[in-house]
């Protein structure tokens, strides 16, 4: 697999280098960029299909890159220093990523996890998705790992998350539920900041689809597909809040 790496520290690029040689053979490095500007250069020349990508530049981020790009044919795996903005905005696409400074099983499992992908002849548009959300005013989207392959949905269309064990069921507004390949917690996280919000350690909710709520120690919230849902008495006001604003 063809790679470059897009970074504006020179350590970084070094590193990423020397870790990618020893311990990746599988990856062909073509060449680098330290700026939007010279990355895009790098990937219209190589045509890689793996883009290593710094969030952080100057003179714009990743995902401005990525705007740039109209028919993204390359995996991306995000290398940035934590930024809990930007790891809610990579969940939420189900892209890779990994955090300064890099772990190298971390760096590993990324790759074979792409390498797998492609043996498989399947190409998730992770990149697609994050770059679709970053525009201005556009649908948010997320894209949901099943155990057939994958779905992406628009997050407007959620009316609540059930907790399965260690699976989450999505109820949509219309449509069949899906059985998604992670935790409920995990899907808390990602959605917490398009005002979803947990009302019982089975249920996430969307707020907009709620259509009443009934007293009680809790109480319970009807949905707008008429299903009632517990609300715990610990998250009540987590949810009263909500409707408060």
């Amino acid at each position: 697999m063809k790679a470059v790496v897009i970074d504006d520290e020179e350590d970084s690029r070094t590193l990423l280098a020397n870790y990618l040689h020893k311990y990746c053979p599988e990856v062909t490095l073509c060449g680098f960029g330290e700026s939007v500007a010279t990355g895009l250069t790098v990937i219209q020349k190589y045509d890689p299909d793996i883009v290593f990508l710094d969030i952080e530049m100057p003179y714009g981020n990743g995902f401005d890159l990525l705007e740039k790009i109209d028919n993204i044919r390359f995996e991306t795996i995000f290398v940035t220093a934590f930024d809990h903005y930007a790891i809610r905005a990579l969940n939420q696409s189900a892209a890779y990523y990994l955090l300064k400074p890099i772990d190298i099983d971390e760096l590993l499992q990324a790759v074979d996890k792409i390498k797998r992908e492609r043996a498989h002849g399947k190409q998730a548009p992770h990149a697609q998705v994050l770059a679709h959300n970053t525009k201005a005013g556009a649908a948010q989207k997320i894209m949901l790992p099943t155990l057939e392959g994958f779905e992406v949905v628009a997050i407007d269309t959620i009316l609540y998350c059930e907790a399965v064990d260690n699976f989450t069921r999505f109820h949509f507004e219309t449509g069949t539920p899906l059985l998604i390949c992670r935790t409920l917690k995990y899907f808390e996280d990602v959605l917490t900041d398009h005002r979803f919000v947990r009302i019982h350690r089975s249920h996430v909710i969307n707020p907009r689809f709620v259509v009443r709520y009934t007293k009680g120690k809790g109480g319970y919230v009807t949905m707008k597909n008429n299903q009632e849902l517990e609300v715990s008495p610990a998250k009540k006001q987590d949810l009263l809040d909500l409707f408060d604003r």
